[in-house]
C-alpha cells in the first residue's frame, strides 16, 4: 500500500481538500474522505485527515476570544460527540466495506444538498441543554463511522445564533475535540497503525498549501459561483458513491 502512487494520491487529495477550504471556508476532511475512498479503504481516509484537521482548526479553535465561555456552553455537545466516536469507530472497524461507502456516499448527497440550498435551521432554544447531548453524540456516531462532523454537528452548532467569531471559534473547537477523540478511538479499535500517523502528519504540508491557493482565488472569483460548481460535483460523487456501494 505505501507506494510512490498511494503517496501522490493522498498529497493530491489533500491538496485541493486544502484548496477548497480556502476557498469557501469548509469541507476538508470530507473532501479528503471523498477523494480518497474512490480509490483506497474508507477507513484509510478516515485515519489520514486527523493531523490535518487538528493542524488547520486549531488556531480556529483559540481564536476569537470566548474559548472558555463556549467551551462551557458546549461542553455537553462536545462530551457526547466523544462517547459516540468511540461507538462510530467500532461500528467502523466491524462493518461491510461496501455498506460504509455508500452510507458515505449518502452523507456526501445530503451534505451537498444542505450546502447548495443553505436552510435555516430552528434555534433549539431553552431546550438546547436538553438537545446538545443527544445531538452530540449523534454527531460523534456519525463521525465514528464516517469521518465527517458536519451532519449534524456543524448545522445544530449554526443553529445555536452566535455571533460569526465566537461560531467560527466554536467549530473549531468542536473539530478539533472531535479530531482527538476519533484518533484515540481509532487508535483504540487497532485502526491507526503507526506508518498511517506518520503519513496522516506529512499531510499537513499540501493541506496547508492548498488553503493558502485557496484563499489567495477566493480573492479574484466569485465566492458564491465556486461554492455551487464545487458542491453540484460533490452531489454527483455523493450519487455514484451511493450507487456503488449499495448496487
Amino acid at each position: 500500500m505505501w507506494t510512490a502512487e498511494f503517496l501522490i494520491i493522498a498529497g493530491m487529495a489533500f491538496l485541493f481538500a486544502g484548496f477548497v477550504k480556502g476557498t469557501i471556508g469548509i469541507g476538508m476532511p470530507t473532501i479528503v474522505i471523498a477523494l480518497l475512498a474512490t480509490t483506497l479503504d474508507l477507513k484509510i481516509g478516515i485515519a489520514l485527515i486527523l493531523v490535518p484537521t487538528f493542524a488547520t482548526n486549531l488556531w480556529q479553535s483559540l481564536a476569537g476570544g470566548a474559548f472558555i465561555a463556549t467551551v462551557r456552553r458546549l461542553w455537553s455537545f462536545l462530551a457526547g460527540s466523544c462517547v459516540g466516536i468511540w461507538f462510530g469507530v467500532g461500528v467502523l472497524a466491524e462493518s461491510d466495506a461496501g455498506l460504509i461507502y455508500g452510507l458515505f456516499g449518502i452523507l456526501l448527497c445530503l451534505y451537498a444538498t444542505l450546502s447548495l440550498l443553505t436552510p435555516q435551521i430552528p434555534p433549539p432554544g431553552r431546550y438546547e441543554r436538553l438537545l446538545s447531548p443527544p445531538v452530540g453524540a449523534v454527531s460523534g456516531l456519525v463521525a465514528g463511522m464516517l469521518g465527517s462532523f458536519v451532519i449534524p454537528g456543524s448545522l445544530y452548532l449554526q443553529a445555536l445564533g452566535m455571533p460569526r467569531e465566537t461560531f467560527i471559534q466554536a467549530m473549531g473547537i468542536a473539530f478539533v475535540t472531535a479530531t482527538l477523540a476519533l484518533g484515540v478511538a481509532l487508535a483504540g479499535h487497532g485502526l491507526l497503525p503507526a506508518r498511517l500517523g506518520l503519513i496522516s502528519a506529512a499531510a499537513v504540508l499540501p493541506a496547508i498549501a492548498g488553503m493558502a491557493a485557496g484563499q489567495a482565488l477566493s480573492r479574484r472569483i466569485p465566492e458564491e459561483l465556486f461554492r455551487r460548481i464545487f458542491f453540484g460535483g460533490m452531489l454527483g460523487l455523493g450519487l455514484y458513491m451511493a450507487e456503488r456501494g449499495f448496487f
